[in-house]
């Protein structure tokens, strides 16, 4: 469901008919396409195509190789465009005189293209981390991790890096920036209610107060649901390293069921973003609500026409 899920949240943002602003949207739409190029390559590309097509030509080592650097690099596109939109909102609701240069539909455009193009190139060693596992009619076939990766300098640095720049460096910024978010929130809340007069205290009438909660209620559930489903993989991770035990005897292990779990629900972070579009954000529900019950309009809506 992720592959149409994804597809009709990059045309329904591409509207700006959901009344956010041009660079929010341009953040969105960006992490709805990493998020699915993550299930191409990482899901249907790789184990589906592993299970159900396992004598494709997929698997010659070229193709095999591109599809696993492509996904690596996807990934880091959707977890770092995470992290660039957390510090856009928190921009936006912390830092009031570099909202305006910030905040821009230009500003987000250019880190956009600096998170993919870093990412890419990031990533290119990964092509080079496989090795072939035979050949089959003189082609090369498979992909094996090189034995060297494990005991060369270089490589074990671009390992470490790798883990750093993901997940552990972007988790521990989310949390960062979501907590001083809340701390500026809750201050800001604490000094408004002081200054208003006694007999007009009521949140419910301050529509400041309102516009401010709404703004930040889509910025709480994606870097929210970031950190939720990424909690299992990062633990595991961490329990890996402190223990120093890479091997377990079986998948029936605690920690490899952990661990295997733990990637599932970072799949599923791919997956999960327009459904907590749909339960936030009223008018993306009801542009959502019309894809859904007119998909040949919108389709039509979305394709330019030459006057």
């Amino acid at each position: 469901m992720s592959l149409p899920a994804n597809l009709v949240t990059i045309v329904i943002l591409s509207r700006d008919k959901c009344g956010i602003t041009k660079g929010t949207s341009l953040h969105l739409i960006s992490m709805a396409t990493a998020d699915l190029l993550v299930i191409v390559f990482n899901i249907i590309l790789t184990t589906l195509a592993f299970k159900y097509f396992p004598d494709s030509f997929l698997f010659y080592t070229a193709v095999c190789r591109t599809n696993i650097a492509m996904g690596s690099a996807a990934t880091d596109c959707s977890v770092w465009l995470t992290i660039a939109f957390t510090i856009d909102r928190f921009v936006a609701i912390c830092c009031h005189n570099l909202k305006a240069r910030y905040c821009s539909a230009r500003t987000a455009a250019s880190v956009v293209t600096i998170v993919w193009s870093v990412s890419i190139l990031r990533n290119i060693p990964f092509y080079y981390k496989y090795q072939s596992l035979g050949t089959w009619g003189g082609v090369p076939w498979g992909c094996g991790i090189r034995p060297e990766f494990f005991i060369l300098p270089g490589w074990v640095a671009f390992f470490w890096l790798h883990q750093l720049l993901n997940p552990l460096i972007p988790y521990l910024l989310i949390l960062l920036f979501n907590a001083r978010t809340v701390r500026h929130i809750v201050l800001a809340n604490r000094a408004r209610r002081g200054l208003r007069s006694p007999s007009n205290r009521d949140q419910r009438g301050d529509a400041e107060m309102v516009n401010r909660w709404k703004s930040i209620i889509l910025l709480f559930v994606v870097s929210g649901s970031f950190i939720l489903l990424w909690m299992p993989k990062v633990s595991v991770f961490l329990l890996l390293e402190i223990t120093n035990n890479h091997f377990y005897p079986s998948y029936d292990h605690p920690v490899m069921i952990a661990d295997i779990s733990g990637s599932v629900l970072v799949y599923l972070s791919s997956c999960t973003n327009t459904a907590l579009y749909a339960l936030t954000q009223s008018k993306f529900r009801e542009e959502l609500k019309r894809a859904l019950k007119y998909p040949f309009t919108l389709l039509r809506e979305c394709i330019p026409t030459s006057k």
